[in-house]
């Protein structure tokens, strides 16, 4: 099971590669490519039981996203939507059961929330700024989605019935999955990064490698 993982690396390499060099063909190969592996190699290690089902169906989602985004000026809205589902699904499987509501939990909600707040405040000035005030609305829904399923994500750390390498995992993931989505946001609404789509591609395979990996160990 272990090439799974490791040829998922190595493509998020390739992708990496293809993003800095230019390669459009390399990048259409590689890019979903990523994604298939981490999506069998959850299947064939949990058998999608259970919370993994969603976990898989999220992958699976993500998948369709990372294709829709290949071209990322025209199927926009359904690489949005799709990632959107994706993390619905995610954000199901981190609440399959619902964790326990403690004190740090109330806190973390706080923090995530106010700060997930600020961000989504500057994204939307930068959306009606470009003229694209028709996704405002479907910007807004991304936001509070992925910003639950961060907070689902780290609530793991002090769920006892979660490993302690699996939500160390799922934690690191999601963050690297998040500021993934604020750098390709800020390119595409506020302003063109140095090398973003780069930084946005990598940011988001060492996300999804991390959280996959993390519910691997929890559910395997």
């Amino acid at each position: 099971m272990i090439v799974l993982p490791i040829l998922a690396i190595l493509f998020a390499g390739l992708e990496s590669y293809a993003l800095w060099s230019g390669k459009r063909q390399l990048e259409f190969i590689a890019k979903p490519t990523v994604m298939i592996c981490l999506s069998l190699w959850l299947y064939l290690t949990t058998g999608w039981q259970g919370a993994a089902l969603w976990f898989g169906l999220g992958a699976v989602l993500s998948l369709a996203g990372d294709v829709f985004l290949l071209w990322l000026d025209r199927f926009f809205v359904f690489g949005l939507a799709a990632f959107l589902l994706a993390h619905i699904a995610y954000l199901i499987g981190f609440n399959v059961p619902p964790p326990p509501v403690t004190m740090w939990s109330l806190l973390l909600a706080v923090i995530i929330g106010l700060s997930g707040m600020r961000v989504m405040r500057r994204l939307l000035m930068g959306v009606h700024a470009s003229g694209q005030s028709r996704l405002a609305i479907p910007v807004a829904l991304y936001g509070a989605v992925i910003t639950l399923m961060l907070l689902s994500a780290l609530l793991t750390l002090s769920n006892t019935q979660w490993s302690a390498l699996a939500s160390a995992s799922v934690a690191l993931g999601a963050l690297f999955f998040y500021a993934s989505d604020i750098v390709l946001a800020w390119n595409k609404f506020i302003q063109s990064m140095p090398h973003g789509r780069m930084l946005n591609i990598g940011l988001y395979h060492i996300g999804q490698i991390l959280l996959i990996t993390g519910v691997v160990l929890q559910f395997s």
